[in-house]
């Protein structure tokens, strides 16, 4: 008799609605007391999906 494999699940992924390609742009704040918005943008990491650009559809 042989062996009976595991059906596997097939993973269904989805583009991330919140980032590209897993990173974001965010504003920051400079200055001393009197902070403000500086018109440069430095790069995050998506927390939606962690870096990867997909979002684990359930």
């Amino acid at each position: 008799m042989a062996a009976r494999k595991a059906a596997r699940t097939k993973s269904t992924t989805k583009p991330c609605p919140d980032c590209m390609g897993g990173e974001v742009f965010e504003t920051f704040k400079v200055g001393g007391r009197k902070k403000h918005e500086s018109p440069d943008r430095q790069q995050a990491l998506c927390l939606t999906c962690l870096g990867t650009g997909e979002t684990q559809a359930t």
